[in-house]
This record gives structure tokens, C-alpha cells and sequence, in this order.
């Protein structure tokens, strides 16, 4: 075992709702920005960071999630009967992701910069953390409302509330999940403990992330990658 990610986790179980009438017909890590699915969108990030195993869950219409991604080296699990939630579904893929610390990622985004994961590689330092979150300004995130998620400590350490938003992307390890007896849970509570431990950290993208979780967020993705990584 290592205390470097060598595999990589995406979250594409939720239905959508935000999405109104576009995910009628199809989930939305299958819906389109620029011409690829969300889904292609994250997956194309895995190559800077090469990592050994790929897992996406899937839950509605998760058959189409399996025969979009048929032929490739990727895993899919299927949620059923329910959702498991952040912290749910990671833990049930732990026997297809292994013991090291993992990527995870969100699929409902576009990133305009640097490649979040190879980004979050570079700064992991696994004696000083057991979490790494990638963390955005509010200024540099896009589509996005409401408040921020955190304040970045000057020692790296994370605090709720601020006006930095967490970007769903992260590395993370899961020994603490076999601590947590509940199949369907948040990963806010892995979290909290790792907060308390002094030991979830964060760091500032260098870069515009967009929230394509609604459909107002589609063409401001598509305008972001116009505008290329130097916005």
C-alpha cells in the first residue's frame, strides 16, 4: 500500500432535478456541454493523473450510464435500490477502488485551468493530511448561488463557512468510512471528523470552475471553454 491516489472515484447517482425537463430522457452526467457529456468531460481529466481504477456509480437511469461508458476500462456500480449519498456510495466502492487515498469528483462541472486532479497531486502530503480539498473563490465559480462552504486556516486547515467553494473535487482517505455503520450517508461526516482532527486541508484552484448542476449552467460552461484556461 501507498499514501499516493492511484484510483479514481466519480459521483454520477443523483437525478437531476435540477435540471428540469433535461433529464426526462437521459442523467445528467449524460448531458451535453460543447458537444460532450458531462461524464466524458470528467473522465478526460484522469489522464494527467493516470490512475489505475476507474469507478462511476450510477443510480437513475444508471443503464445508460453502463452502455455509455461500455468498452472502457471504467467500473460502474449500480445504487439499488437507493441512492447511497456521498459517503454511501464511496464505501460500497471501496473493494473496486483499494486501500490507498482515492480522487473523487464530481460530474456536474466544467474546469477552466490547470487539471484539478493532477492539481490536488502535487500538493498532497499525506503526513499532514488525510483530506486535500480543491477550493474555489466565490468570484471563479460559476453558475453557482448561495454561500461559500469554507474558510482556508493560514495552516491549510479547513473551517466552515467562508466564502470558498468546495469544487467536488478532492483526495481522500477512507479508512474512517469503516467507522460509519450506515449504508446511506454524507461524506460531511467523514469530513467533520477529519475537521476536528486538524487533518482536512484545502487548497485555492488557480483557475474557473462552473456548476452545470442546472440548466442555466450549460451555456455558462460553454462560454468558459471558449474563453480558454486564462479567463
Amino acid at each position: 500500500m501507498t499514501e499516493q491516489p492511484d484510483a479514481l472515484m466519480i459521483f454520477a447517482a443523483g437525478f437531476g432535478t435540477r435540471m428540469g425537463a433535461l433529464t426526462a430522457t437521459r442523467p445528467k452526467p449524460l448531458i451535453e456541454v460543447a458537444g460532450k457529456a458531462l461524464l466524458d468531460h470528467a473522465l478526460d481529466l484522469a489522464g494527467d493523473v493516470a490512475p489505475t481504477r476507474l469507478v462511476v456509480n450510477a443510480h437513475y437511469k444508471a443503464e445508460m450510464v453502463r452502455d455509455h461508458l461500455a468498452g472502457r476500462e471504467v467500473t460502474v456500480l449500480h445504487e439499488v435500490p437507493e441512492i447511497l449519498d456521498t459517503g454511501g456510495g464511496l464505501k460500497a466502492a471501496l473493494p473496486h477502488l483499494g486501500r490507498e487515498p482515492v480522487f473523487t469528483l464530481n460530474s456536474d462541472a466544467i474546469w477552466a485551468g490547470p487539471n484539478p486532479l493532477a492539481d490536488l497531486a502535487r500538493h498532497w502530503r499525506p503526513e499532514e493530511m488525510d483530506a486535500l480539498m480543491l477550493l474555489i473563490p466565490s468570484g471563479r465559480a460559476h453558475g453557482r448561488e448561495g454561500p461559500g462552504d469554507f474558510t482556508l486556516a493560514p495552516d491549510g486547515s479547513l473551517i466552515r463557512g467562508g466564502d470558498l467553494v468546495y469544487s467536488g473535487a478532492q483526495i481522500i482517505r477512507t479508512e474512517g468510512l469503516a467507522e460509519i455503520p450506515e449504508q446511506v450517508f454524507s461524506l460531511n461526516r467523514l469530513w467533520d471528523w477529519l475537521a476536528e482532527a486538524g487533518r482536512l486541508k484545502g487548497m485555492v484552484y488557480d483557475g474557473h470552475w462552473c456548476d452545470v448542476g442546472h440548466p442555466g449552467g450549460i451555456a455558462e460552461a460553454e462560454a468558459l471553454l471558449k474563453r480558454g484556461p486564462h479567463v
